[in-house]
């Protein structure tokens, strides 16, 4: 089964406890149990990405092989992963956005394919590759989000519309590359567009009709917010945010135009029925022209699920110079505080910070860098909670500023890592990467770039551009690594079979040893890896399965046939060299030991 968090593991038995009684809701929490199944994007609402089988093991890995494939009929990056729902398993690609059912007892034959209407205006203003994040399953329905910003909800068995809503405009420039996660009769979803001044919102929609039930906005008045002045808390403080704790941020309307894209990933804990998510970007790239903390741009926010009004907000990069993206995955875990153990989440942040917070009231238990090169702060000042920034590393407009680490793609981008119960590490792809960055003057226009900054970005100190970490989240200390030629930019999965898969960008897929970081099986896929790994059992055989197709802001250049080192927002020049190693494409990668005779 997936193991969920200690403190959620009644809940997830669908105890009385649990506040959402809806069937669908239920339905998912007690699918959670059977580890059988991949039954969310996440693996389970706590983000853990792990999974209690271990019929392939440290022991036995060694004799992974290939038990069978598929084309995606795409060649752009796949940040996605498959669903697995009893015999059935179902996956998105990248733009156009196909939809796939595979019947398990007939991976040969494609059930169904779903392919919505093409819309040309979206590529365009895809910041970062026409990537997906995978579908999400309820209730006999699956959720598709397409580029364009149409949420699909189709017929689990048929593949038909039954459904749909607009959610984003690619004309003003938002997009939808997430996953979206299902809570009770809620559909979450949230938009990407920061680099085009969109004003960034998390939206639940009615998972049987598509009736908008609440949208919440990164920034502006507390209405939009959905803050509660009185009572939502700065988790900073530990006190209420106060009237118009955005607005006071920000020059005058450019709030308007404020980012704040919400792209990432989100978790839920059903006791304290609150669903967390971290918030991008503010608009534009140079600081200069937006004076303040530009709140709530970069923050943590967790939110009652069924109004959508904030319980708290923890803002980790006040007033952003860098691109530090706060869209991250949240895990939530149990974690001691003053002697007392809490529910606690741990977020690998952009800025190369990891952040171990109360998710009750989102106030810091422990924040560590999880990089030793991380250099624009020199720490977190433990009594605001603030970072401390080097002034030498500020950006400015006009100025171009050198040796800043991490680069805008982080430490960390939205590569989702995994937890370990039994020892309690986390297990993290990472970048390993530092930038020069150049800021301009930029004019808003609606549906056209509002970036303003010039990026170069290089290796990290070592030459290395990736890592894979065992991280210890109560101690904020790091296990062991592994260093990569390249950004790690796929997700990672955890195994009761002492296990640790995650693929690289030039193609291989990897088992690594939890306790130790050897690595135990070696893969090379038909293209780079930037999808995450998942695992199911089907017919009393254990298989994991993986998206190859390099891609994503990692390998934009490749994607996009970029070719200065400033294309891409900076990162074509990183991965000049990645077409000596791996080619574009699209495939499902599926793996099991070999059957015995």
């Amino acid at each position: 089964m997936l193991v969920a968090a200690s403190s959620l593991a009644a809940l997830l038995l669908v105890s009385g406890s649990v506040r959402t009684s809806h069937a669908a809701d239920v339905s998912l929490a007690g699918m959670q149990e059977n580890g059988d199944n991949w039954n969310m994007p996440t693996g389970t609402y706590n983000n853990w990405r792990h999974s209690s089988l271990s019929q392939i093991n440290a022991s036995n890995v060694k004799n992974l092989q290939v038990a069978w494939t598929m084309s995606t009929g795409t060649l752009r990056g796949l940040e996605g992963q498959p669903l697995v729902i009893g015999n059935m398993m179902y996956y998105e690609t990248s733009y156009p956005n196909y939809v796939y059912a595979v019947d398990l007892d007939h991976p040969d034959q494609i059930a169904w394919k779903f392919m919505p209407p093409p819309n040309e205006d979206a590529p365009p203003v895809a910041c970062c590759d026409v990537v997906n994040r995978g579908p999400a399953y309820a209730d006999g329905i699956v959720i598709a989000n397409a580029l364009d910003g149409i949420v699909y909800a189709l017929d689990a068995k048929t593949g038909e519309v039954k459904w749909t809503a607009k959610n984003a405009d690619p004309k003003v420039g938002s997009t939808m590359t997430d996953a979206p996660m299902i809570v009770g009769d809620k559909v979450i979803v949230g938009v990407s567009g920061g680099e085009f001044g969109v004003r960034g919102y998390l939206t639940a929609y009615d998972l049987h009709s598509g009736q908008e039930i609440w949208r919440a906005y990164s920034e502006g008045p507390d209405s939009d917010l959905k803050f509660d002045p009185e009572k939502t808390l700065n988790g900073a403080t530990g006190s209420p945010v106060g009237a118009d704790s955005s607005l006071k941020t920000w020059s005058g309307d450019q709030w308007k135009a404020g980012g704040g894209a919400t792209w990432g990933w989100y978790s839920y804990d059903p006791k304290l029925n609150l669903v967390y998510y971290g918030i991008g970007n503010p608009g534009t790239w140079n600081p200069t022209q937006r004076p303040g903390d530009n709140a709530w741009s970069m923050s943590i926010v967790a939110r009652d699920a069924d109004t959508g009004v904030a319980k708290w907000v923890y803002q980790m990069t006040p007033h952003d110079g860098w691109d530090y993206d706060g869209v991250n995955e949240s895990l939530l875990i149990d974690a001691e505080e003053n002697g007392r153990k809490v529910p606690a989440l741990i977020h690998f942040d952009r800025n190369g910070f990891a952040y171990l917070l109360n998710r009750e009231n989102g106030h810091p238990i422990r924040i560590s860098k999880y990089d030793s090169s991380v250099n624009w702060a020199t720490g977190i000042d433990p009594k605001t909670w603030r970072p401390v920034v080097d002034p030498t590393k500020m950006t400015t407009q006009d100025k171009n500023v050198t040796g800043i680490c991490p680069s805008s793609q982080g430490d960390k981008d939205e590569q989702p890592i995994s937890y370990d119960p039994k020892t309690r590490l986390v297990y993290a792809p990472l970048n390993h990467l530092c930038m020069s960055y150049q800021a301009f003057a930029v004019k808003y226009m609606a549906g056209f770039p509002f970036v303003g900054a010039i990026v170069n970005m290089e290796p990290g100190p070592g030459g290395n551009r990736g890592r894979f970490i065992a991280f210890d989240p109560q101690t904020g200390k790091t296990k062991w690594e592994i260093k990569d030629t390249f950004q790690d930019w796929s997700g990672a999965l955890t195994t009761d079979g002492g296990l640790a898969f995650y693929g690289t960008l030039d193609g291989k897929l990897r088992a690594v040893d939890v306790k130790t970081g050897k690595i135990l099986y070696e893969f090379k896929c038909p293209s780079g890896i930037i999808g995450n790994p998942i695992t199911y059992m089907h017919n009393g055989r254990q298989y994991v399965a993986v998206l190859s197709g390099v891609g994503g802001w990692a390998a934009i250049g490749m994607a996009n046939n970029l070719h200065k080192s400033t294309d891409g927002l900076g990162g074509a020049g990183l991965t000049a060299a990645l077409p000596n190693y791996t080619n574009l494409g699209g495939t499902l990668m599926v793996f099991a030991l070999p059957q015995k005779a």
